[in-house]
């Protein structure tokens, strides 16, 4: 097994007043030539945005972007005429395809806090869409959920362009739990909160860890957890 960790306060740093964000991977003004991505996944920005600002109308294509929003709510409008908020617990997909213009605002009277994931899709010029899907709750409490993915053998997820699944789940204090993920493939996980040890390696809220050579992943979980884990295939692009 082989695990690299990426302590939230070693991530990449850009404070603008309405915007602190905190990059898991190079992007904006932050650069480092090893930590450009891990496979298709090539963004994983953790953002609080101010009550009333946001991110005015811009362009995107041939990418697949999801905003997990971790606390508040996130409200998108794009240039297909779509228009939503997306409240904590639950995520939207955006495949930005042959091209899309969209903004999305904290229009809350609280901070929002999101985690922004960008995946590289695996065909360019695709027909751009958008769509919010809720974080698992209830019965499924206690295991990592497939949330969006591109794999033919996961169902119920919202679909995106690439052979990826991105998995969250809250996890309860005291327990184990196992993921699957194959040693012919590769994953980041990241902690929205709470505490785990993966084989014996602490990681901690907001931490971000490369997984590769894995076959089943077994985390101890030392506080109640939130994980979010993208499952990955191991070529580099």
């Amino acid at each position: 097994m082989s695990i690299e960790v990426r302590r939230f306060d070693d991530l990449g740093h850009a404070d603008f007043g309405w915007l602190d964000a905190h990059h898991h991977f190079s992007f904006g003004q932050y650069f480092d030539p090893d930590r450009m991505q891990v496979g298709p996944l090539r963004v994983w920005n953790d953002d609080t945005i101010q009550p009333g600002t946001g991110f005015p109308a811009h362009p995107h294509r041939d990418m697949e972007i999801i905003t997990y929003v971790r606390q508040g709510a996130i409200t998108h409008r794009d240039s297909l005429g779509n228009e939503g908020r997306t409240v904590a617990g639950d995520i939207q997909v955006m495949s930005a395809g042959t091209g899309i213009m969209h903004s999305e605002y904290n229009l809350e009277d609280e901070p929002t806090q999101i985690f922004q994931i960008w995946i590289i899709p695996r065909t360019e010029g695709r027909q751009p869409r958008w769509e919010t899907r809720p974080f698992p709750k209830g019965d499924d409490a206690g295991t990592l959920r497939p949330l969006a993915s591109g794999r033919r053998d996961v169902v119920g997820a919202a679909p995106i362009d690439q052979d990826a699944t991105l998995f969250a789940g809250t996890l309860p204090a005291g327990g184990q739990v196992t993921q699957r993920i194959g040693k012919d493939r590769q994953a980041y996980l990241v902690l929205a909160r709470g505490r785990v040890s993966i084989d014996g390696v602490a990681v901690g809220p907001r931490d971000g860890v490369i997984l590769r050579d894995v076959d089943l992943l077994t985390m101890d979980v030392l506080e109640e957890a939130e994980v979010i884990l993208a499952d990955l295939p191991s070529r580099e692009l």
